[in-house]
């Protein structure tokens, strides 16, 4: 799983054969900082995740069983997260 903040919304009303209606958002993976890395991705969110929540993903095999396992998709959301905490102290906690 990788944590990853929602900054946008996909809309796609033309889909190929078995991708399933989830709605899809914009993720941008962050470190456990929040500070974003990489490429913005498009995730299936079962959900419901909105924008500038922080959520859990996964990807691959992964992605296809938390929606169906046929689904042509590669990222998924699978949870909302309410809190990160380390050593640190907390990183970030949802208000």
């Amino acid at each position: 799983m990788e944590l990853a903040k929602v900054v946008g919304q996909v809309v796609a009303t033309a889909r190929a054969p078995g991708l399933p209606s989830n709605s899809l958002l914009l993720v941008q993976f962050v470190n456990e900082k929040g500070e974003p890395y990489g490429d913005c991705h498009v995730a299936a969110d079962p959900v419901g995740a909105g924008e500038g929540e922080w959520v859990l993903t996964v990807r691959g095999s992964s992605a296809r069983c938390a929606i169906d396992r046929d689904a042509p998709l590669d990222l998924a959301v699978v949870g909302i997260v309410d809190s990160v905490s380390s050593s640190a102290g907390n990183l970030y906690r949802k208000t």
